[in-house]
């Protein structure tokens, strides 16, 4: 895809940006009493309170080991996190420990970042809408986002390698289309925790860091994103390993929901309207999930965001599946076609082949909770938002974030949302060029590339040696 230089006039809007000022609330900093702790005092003794249980979505029972990630009843759902803290308390820290008693970790990884929260966007003056928020978690200083990997999936890295570090410290598989290995490799490069990370062999041109790292062990398949997830889960096993888990890692999607909770507390309420691309479709279940608590928390509303979501021309399976209002997505219908579906998009982050859409506590119940509602965006189009954002806003976005653009362009122009409604739109990264300009980009060189097909005997021998030197 061919992307215009970021010219130094159209960044003329990044210095009109007013980002939006957080609404009053009475959430204090987390850990922080009402009265004043002397250190004379006799304390009573006391038992501590779990920060949180971990409960079975599709069965409502709690599982015991927090380290889990399938229920071990053998329901096909999501686990979720209930946290005793019922209430949003904000944190002393930046970026998504802002929002830590509301993520599965004791502690934050430092330093970290998170999403931003603008309003007053050229680009909801542009469309008509007046009460546009935009969150962008990408590379944009002069409004405060700092996100040096350039993606939101940062956010889901912080969590689950603190997570990691505080329950064993075993070595993550990531299995990913670009973003989600970017992400881990630079925060595993700028705090020095290993990571394992299996991607496309198309896709290696985008596993690059802004420091060196010698921690990043990558493997590069030649084949496409189901390909790589497939050799990640034999990798997972190898002892020292744990798989990262995808949707089903709760650090994960508690992580991506600051989004949510970001925009709401800036805000003051919940959106009305929630707009973001899907590929997995984990940050669009993190957002609902998010706005369950928030909702739960009585202070920001009593109704649920109504869930936007879009997905990429000609890869489209969860719009055929909604469309119909089926669970299950069936392959021969509604992709027919994978591989050339594959190969005509835009975003290929946005491609995958088995998303989380029909287990219990998926996309199609969070479709289904908040009556969704789900695009198809040609390429066309979302090259136009590509460009559109750019002129308003002076960013030059991730292509599966123009993804998000164009379905909301969408809906402004069919009229699918009203105009002065509350809308969050998600763009999930961006800021590449603005990054390539002001920070080294050191490639990371696979130490293993294979066929899908091919053996791995001697893939799981070369990555155990690794490990013994940096595990």
């Amino acid at each position: 895809m061919e992307q215009e230089s970021l010219k130094r006039k159209n960044a003329a809007p990044l210095l009109q940006y007013r980002r939006a000022a957080p609404a009053e609330t009475t959430a204090a900093p987390h850990g922080v009493t009402g009265s004043r702790d002397t250190g004379n005092e006799k304390k009573p003794a006391c038992t501590p309170i779990p920060k949180f249980h971990i409960r079975c979505v599709g069965g409502g029972e709690f599982i015991d080991d927090p380290s889990v990630m399938n229920c071990p009843q053998g329901h096909d759902s999501l686990l979720r996190a209930e946290y005793s803290c019922r209430r949003l308390v904000l944190s002393p820290y930046s970026g998504i420990f802002r929002y830590l008693c509301w993520l599965p970790v004791t502690q934050p990884l430092v330093p970290s970042g998170g999403p931003v929260t603008l309003g007053g966007t050229a680009l909801g003056r542009e469309l008509g809408l007046a009460n546009l928020s935009i969150s962008f978690s990408g590379y944009f200083p002069e409004c405060g986002a700092d996100l040096t990997t350039g993606s939101f999936k940062e956010l889901e890295a912080l969590a689950t390698l603190q997570r990691l570090r505080e329950t064993g410290g075993k070595i993550p598989v990531v299995a990913s289309a670009g973003n989600t290995g970017r992400a881990f490799a630079g925060i595993a490069a700028r705090c020095g925790m290993p990571v394992v990370i299996v991607v496309p062999e198309t896709s290696r041109h985008l596993l690059w860091t802004t420091q060196e790292s010698r921690d990043v062990y990558l493997v590069a398949v030649k084949g496409d994103y189901s390909d790589a997830i497939a050799v990640a889960t034999a990798l997972s096993s190898v002892p020292g390993c744990v798989p990262e888990g995808g949707a089903k890692n709760i650090a994960r999607r508690d992580a991506m929901g600051t989004v949510m909770l970001d925009a709401t507390v800036t805000a003051g309420r919940m959106p009305e309207y929630y707009f973001q691309a899907v590929g997995s479709g984990t940050g669009a279940i993190a957002a609902w999930e998010a706005s369950l608590r928030l909702r739960n928390d009585g202070r920001y509303g009593d109704r649920l965001p109504i869930l936007h979501l879009a997905q990429n021309e000609p890869f489209t399976p969860m719009v055929s599946a909604w469309r119909d209002r089926r669970r299950q997505i069936i392959p021969e219908k509604d992709l027919p076609d994978a591989g050339r579906a594959v190969s005509q998009v835009m975003s290929n982050v946005l491609t995958n082949r088995n998303p989380s859409y029909a287990i219990r506590g998926g996309l199609f119940d969070a479709l289904a909770d908040t009556d969704g509602v789900m695009y198809s965006v040609p390429n066309a189009e979302g090259y136009a938002a590509l460009r559109l954002v750019r002129d308003t806003e002076g960013i030059d976005l991730d292509p599966a974030a123009a993804i998000a653009a164009a379905a909301l362009v969408q809906a402004a122009e069919r009229d699918l949302i009203p105009r002065t409604a509350r809308i969050l739109l998600n763009l999930t990264g961006g800021g590449y060029e603005r990054i390539g300009e002001e920070f080294p980009q050191y490639l990371i060189e696979p130490a293993f590339t294979l066929s899908p097909g091919e053996p791995r005997e001697a893939l799981i021998q070369d990555l155990k040696e690794w490990i013994v030197n940096h595990g």
